[in-house]
């Protein structure tokens, strides 16, 4: 079962624990109040640039550069999609497509121009029209023939992302350039370890910022929270996916990835 993401979302800490300390202010120890308020602070300045930017780096930091990538370098592309602003009308409302899957897309794209005779997979499914088909489609559009582009539609985690691109026919080569936001990077090549691809990281996009002296930079935002929301998805989503990949190491399960 899936907990929802507001129950991780600093916003949702600092409401319960100003409600916590408003209801029990008078019965708390000194030395509780001073530690509420400082943890309201610290959860105050998680919505802040300062804050969201400590969040993002501490994840996006786990993301090997593309130079380390061993040679021979991989001819095939996975792309995760990053999901939808709202649920497509038809297989070309590209409207739909969100910012991430863009991004992801155009990256994705980029890299299959520099490498000769690629390949580029498509992985995401996702209500009504697949968000893999969406994104073919704009690739296609965007120059890439629709015989170097195959789809994976039925997965709706990064996990199944992995475990469904290793089921794809024909098979998907173990060594594969794997397309993603770098925040959402380290939990996907986890995953797709986990279904025995050897990944090299292709980060399409970074939500880090550099460190500024503006007071605007300590103060808590809107563009933070969501920032500070996506980062902790990702650490309490690279937690759960952890589990996961012990279990499937212990189960054994014999799941291969086609032929090499």
């Amino acid at each position: 079962m899936r907990l929802p993401d507001y129950l991780f979302s600093p916003l949702t800490w600092i409401l319960l624990l100003a409600l916590l300390l408003l209801l029990t202010w008078r019965r708390l120890p000194r030395a509780a109040r001073y530690a509420g308020v400082a943890l309201e602070v610290v959860l105050l300045l998680l919505i802040a640039p300062v804050g969201a930017n400590v969040l993002v780096r501490l994840i996006e930091s786990r993301v090997p550069l593309p130079q380390t990538c061993p040679a021979p370098t991989p001819t095939t592309i996975v792309l995760l999609d990053g999901g939808t602003d709202r649920r497509p009308r038809s297989a070309d409302d590209y409207a739909a497509l969100d910012i991430n899957s863009l991004r992801r897309l155009f990256a994705a794209v980029a890299l299959w121009q520099r490498i000769p005779h690629a390949r580029l997979v498509i992985s995401g499914g996702g209500w009504g029209t697949p968000h893999s088909v969406l994104l073919r489609g704009l690739a296609e559009r965007m120059g890439v023939p629709a015989d170097a582009i195959e789809i994976e539609e039925s997965s709706n985690t990064t996990w199944e992302n992995a475990l469904y691109t290793s089921r794809l026919s024909p098979p998907v080569p173990k060594r594969i350039w794997l397309a993603s936001s770098a925040l959402h990077l380290p939990r996907a090549l986890g995953a797709f370890r986990a279904w025995g691809f050897e990944p090299c990281a292709w980060p399409t996009d970074s939500q880090y910022m550099p460190f500024s002296l503006g007071p605007g930079y300590f103060m808590p935002q809107s563009s933070s929270l969501a920032k500070a929301d996506s980062a902790m998805h990702e650490l309490v989503g690279a937690l759960a996916y952890r589990g996961l990949e012990w279990k499937k190491e212990r189960q054994g399960s014999g799941e291969n990835v086609g032929s090499r």
